[in-house]
């Protein structure tokens, strides 16, 4: 394993369920349900994209492709624009963020940036990949 990423990926996987528990019991009462419905997208992509994390890990140590810690990188930039931005976004009422108006454009680029990560993923795996 990428000692880095796996850190990371850990640390990221443990404030994803430490979040989903935190809007399935204490944001309900906060929170409209469609900022809720949101609140739980950027839990849910955070938490897959620590599990990418942790497949980027073990690729690069597999084989020390630069492709693979590109992915990774990838991964963690996404995951800070994409569920941060979320999460901001979610509570921007509740947080008097309400004229932050930069955030909207930041999700888009968290799920351009998940892409990219996945596509170097595959593409490390394939030009590295046993035949």
């Amino acid at each position: 394993m990428y000692k880095p990423f796996f850190i990371w990926a850990s640390f990221f996987a443990l404030t994803a369920v430490a979040l989903g528990a935190l809007g399935a019991h204490a944001l309900k009462e906060v929170l409209s349900p469609e900022a809720l419905a949101s609140f739980e997208t950027g839990v849910r992509y955070q938490f897959y994209h620590a599990l990418a994390l942790f497949i980027a890990s073990f690729a690069f140590a597999w084989r020390p492709e630069p492709l693979f810690r590109w992915a990774g990188r990838l991964f963690i930039a996404g995951i800070f624009c994409f569920s941060l931005s979320i999460y901001l976004l979610s509570g921007r009422e509740f947080l008097g963020i309400g004229h932050w108006t930069w955030l909207g454009p930041v999700t888009p680029l968290g799920g351009l940036l998940f892409l990219m990560g996945w596509w170097l993923l595959a593409w490390g795996g394939w030009r590295n990949g046993e035949k």
